[in-house]
């Protein structure tokens, strides 16, 4: 979304992300708005990328991916792209972040075992321009990931905007 999110938006997404499987009737109830604009809320928010998975999480532990690692890749120049293309080609490379800093890449990855996370790792080096890294292995979540508190908080201050 290019445009800072309306208070409805706010409160479409704060719903989904609490409910992610809610219906659209049951969402415009809660809001207590119409049914086709909850639904066209949700399909525009969809249409411009904000949503897409609607929140739902999935639990890697709990399918016996044990351990995750944050790696941070410094890259050779001119050569960013060509590295997040080989590290796309890695089935448990997570999901890569261009960053500022100690490196140029952030990759996350899962395995299941030490083992299998050292042969992820050395795959992970072996992609075209990768010069240096440093991986740091997760052992708990202390805040796992949400955006609850960032929409509530968005609410709040669209709130006393219009105020």
């Amino acid at each position: 979304m290019v445009t800072r999110p309306t208070l409805l938006d706010l409160q479409v997404l704060r719903r989904l992300v609490e409910q992610p499987r809610i219906g659209v009737t049951e969402l415009a109830a809660k809001l207590g708005i119409a049914r086709n604009t909850a639904h066209a809320r949700v399909e525009r928010l969809e249409r411009d990328g904000v949503i897409g998975h609607r929140g739902r999480e999935v639990d890697l532990a709990a399918l016996g991916f044990e351990l995750t690692a944050f790696v941070t890749l410094e890259v050779a120049q001119g050569r960013l792209r060509e590295a997040a293309v080989a590290l796309a080609a890695i089935p448990r490379v997570l999901e890569v972040l261009g960053i500022t800093g100690e490196g140029d890449l952030l990759v996350r990855a899962a395995a299941p075992s030490a083992k299998e996370l050292h042969e992820v790792i050395d795959s992970i080096l072996a992609c075209p321009g990768v010069r240096r890294s440093h991986t740091s292995i997760v052992l708990t979540h202390q805040v796992p990931f949400r955006i609850g508190p960032l929409l509530e908080d968005e609410e709040r201050r669209a709130r006393s905007a219009d105020r």
